[in-house]
């Protein structure tokens, strides 16, 4: 195929087999980069067929994204998240038809009608979405891209803009995520979501400056 797949994990056993095996039947090579996970996420993601690069410490979104680069030699590269449920292979071909075609340099998938907290969120800050495509030369040259962490994808947004890249932002319908207060439990997942916003807000006011 003329794409890869490329998912950044930490710590999601639980679902990353689903998103390799859709990935896989959307026809696409995966590469899973496993970001210092502390459970099985490797294990699985290779057992559901993913190709795997083992970090031996955690080093981010970003980190991981740049270390999973190194094994794509397809043209395209789609970015997806690790705990996506309702996901379809129909889903990642609408995301790469556009950049395949020439019509954007980025698309970025939208949650619609999965759950409505993940609905909610993403109608707030749809450019925050993981669920991405572009070509992997152009990933490849975003700068700060090997130490961007919980803000990667406003990373992406703000080098799309200076870029004038033409980005489309495209519906996935029954797609939603896991969110971290059902992965880590009530308060740990909320004090793990402010850190996250924290340290989103922190990189827009350092790039507002």
């Amino acid at each position: 195929m003329e794409a890869t797949v490329l998912i950044p994990a930490y710590n999601e056993e639980a679902t990353i087999a689903g998103v390799v095996r859709v990935a896989k039947e959307a026809g696409f090579p995966v590469v899973v980069a496993d970001d210092g996970s502390g459970d099985r996420t490797a294990q699985e993601a290779a057992k559901a067929g993913a190709q795997v690069v083992r970090l031996p410490q955690n080093r981010g979104k970003g980190g991981a994204l740049a270390e999973g680069l190194r094994r794509v030699e397809t043209p395209w590269v789609l970015l997806l998240d690790a705990d996506l449920l309702g996901l379809a292979p129909q889903h990642l071909h609408a995301l790469l038809a556009p950049v395949a075609a020439g019509e954007a340099e980025m698309t970025v998938g939208v949650f619609q009608g999965g759950r409505l907290s993940t609905d909610l969120a993403m109608r707030l800050t749809p450019f925050l979405s993981g669920q991405r495509a572009l070509r992997t030369e152009d990933l490849r040259r975003v700068p700060g891209l090997p130490d961007a962490r919980y803000d990667l994808e406003l990373l992406l947004t703000r080098h799309a803009r200076r870029e004038g890249w033409r980005v489309l932002y495209l519906p996935l319908p029954g797609v939603s995520q896991v969110m971290k207060e059902e992965k880590r439990g009530l308060l740990p997942g909320f004090l793990h979501r402010l850190r996250m916003y924290r340290e989103i807000l922190r990189y827009y006011l350092k790039a507002k400056a």
